[in-house]
């Protein structure tokens, strides 16, 4: 690859962002998950930097490697790897080894910080505020969250792509060093408060088992007893236990939604859970 003093155009750089940005999950599989999605926004950085077709199908093999990380957070080793191909192009010094070995490096790390700062924080912070926002059945909850979370997941997304390409390589050692593990700590930290406050604001179980005598009196009212013991344990338990299914049985959201049908269904025909019960 013989090209010198190549640079990416402005142009070039806008339209591979909008390729990753609408493209991420382009024909995402369980084998491939956004390899395509990266060929995809890597095509037109190739294509400019290359004349000759063989060249640019020689550096196109490079990112034909599996790929999967947070995608809003990850746009930045899009960038990143942008800047790096453009290296090559210029200088030859950067090679397929190179480029694999950093972009496969940081898919572990981004998607840490990316799950714990987006899906972790940002999105329980939006619903949060949507959620009350519809109290009544207002509609402006739910168009405050699609509004809002467009664009944040726009600006944001560009921002983390025009940053990776400018910082390069550089990056490496801010997301994986010690100020990297730092920067996930915290982040995980505050996701965990974020999700705690949503969960204690927005989510509420309660049972309306009781037992009674044979005059029907009530001698047992269980959530009055749990309550004087631990106001809020079914909930928290059941918090825990979506957490539990996730987080260790790598059970899907959709699967544990499906599963806490069961378990509510289960609950109000044995009389454990009363669905006109008013929370």
């Amino acid at each position: 690859m013989e090209n010198t003093g190549k640079k990416i155009s402005r142009k070039t750089l806008n339209k591979s962002f909008h390729h990753w940005f609408y493209g991420h999950l382009t024909a995402f599989s369980q084998e491939h998950m956004q390899t395509f999605g990266y060929l995809t926004s890597m095509l037109p950085i190739v294509e400019e930097l290359y004349d000759n077709k063989e060249d640019q199908e020689k550096a196109m093999k490079t990112y034909t490697a599996f790929f999967n990380t947070e995608p809003q957070l990850g746009s930045i080793i899009v960038g990143i790897t942008a800047s790096l191909e453009e290296a090559r192009a210029n200088d030859g010094h950067v090679d397929d080894a190179t480029i694999n070995g950093l972009r496969a490096g940081l898919m572990g790390p981004i998607a840490g910080i990316g799950d714990s700062l987006v899906v972790g924080t940002l999105i329980p912070v939006i619903l949060g505020i949507a959620l009350g926002m519809s109290d009544g059945g207002s509609p402006l909850g739910a168009i405050f969250y699609i509004i809002v979370w467009n664009l944040l997941g726009y600006f944001g997304m560009r921002f983390a792509y025009f940053k990776g390409y400018e910082l390069g390589d550089k990056a490496v050692g801010i997301l994986v060093g010690a100020q990297g593990k730092a920067i996930r700590k915290a982040i995980a930290t505050v996701g965990g408060m974020v999700v705690g406050g949503v969960a204690a604001t927005w989510v509420t179980v309660k049972t309306s088992f009781t037992l009674r005598n044979g005059s029907g009196k009530a001698y047992l009212v269980l959530q009055d007893k749990l309550d004087s013991v631990y106001p809020g344990l079914l909930t928290a338990a059941f918090i825990v236990l979506c957490w539990w299914l996730m987080a260790k049985k790598n059970i899907s959201p959709i699967k544990v939604m499906l599963i806490l049908v069961v378990v509510a269904l289960i609950g109000v025909l044995t009389g454990f859970f009363n669905p006109g019960l008013k929370y």
